[in-house]
Formats: structure tokens, C-alpha cells, sequence
């Protein structure tokens, strides 16, 4: 079983969803520092999906510095790395105006989507400072 969730949804890149998913569970506190990280194949055979797009998503998730492949091992999950505010803010920044031009698109005014973010953001128990 894998330890994290994931639904796979039509007309996005499976490896992006799954790379999300991970990370998501990562911020979350689901996966933890040091927990063993489900190899390539477990992955593509849980989720019914090419090896391939495993390998993809591991790697990504490698180079992301998420986890960490260590031989005779496995891989393992890492801490997530301290950035600056500065930082923070300019990895946001294309998600961000993502989500703005969607809601936009959508119809949505700025509370709706700050009450919706509010609602995601406790629904994570994210704490001050991006900790979980």
C-alpha cells in the first residue's frame, strides 16, 4: 500500500498529479522525514501506470530534494528544506497567478477563493511559518 493518496484525473499529466500527491502528503505530515519511500515499481503497480512515468516522478521527486535514493536501501523521505521568505514567495508565484486566472475564468471573487484557500489551508493543519 502506498503511502500516500492519490485520484488520477483526465486531462492532466499523470506524473504531475502524483508528484502533487506526494508532496502534498509530505506538507501534510501523512509522510514523514526518514519514512521509507515506495520504490518504482510498488508505485506503477498500485497505480496501474507505466513504469516509466514512476521512474519520472521519483526522479522529480529526487531532484525536487523530497527524497533521497540510497543504495541497498531504498529511498526515504527528507525534511523539507528551510527557505527564505523570498524564496517562498517566488516558488508560489506561478501557482499563484494559476489559481488566479482560474478563479477569473470561473467567475469567482476574491473572498470566495480566500475562503476556499482558508478551508484548504486548515483542512492540512498547515501552522505558522509552514510547519506541519
Amino acid at each position: 500500500m502506498l503511502s500516500f493518496q492519490v485520484h488520477l484525473k483526465p486531462g492532466l499529466p499523470v506524473s504531475e498529479q502524483i508528484f502533487f500527491a506526494v508532496k502534498k502528503a509530505i506538507v501534510s505530515g501523512e509522510i514523514k522525514p526518514g519514512d521509507k519511500f515506495p520504490s518504482v515499481r510498488q508505485i506503477s503497480q498500485e497505480l496501474k501506470i507505466n513504469p516509466n512515468t514512476s521512474h519520472k516522478v521519483v526522479a522529480a521527486l529526487v531532484n525536487a530534494g523530497l527524497i533521497q535514493i540510497i543504495p541497498g536501501v531504498g529511498s526515504v523521505v527528507l525534511a523539507l528544506p528551510e527557505s527564505s521568505e523570498r524564496e517562498k514567495a517566488e516558488l508560489l508565484e506561478e501557482d499563484l497567478e494559476k489559481l488566479v486566472v482560474e478563479a477569473k475564468r470561473l467567475g469567482l471573487d476574491l473572498e470566495e477563493v480566500s475562503g476556499n484557500l482558508a478551508k484548504h489551508w486548515n483542512r492540512l493543519k498547515v501552522k505558522k511559518g509552514g510547519k506541519v
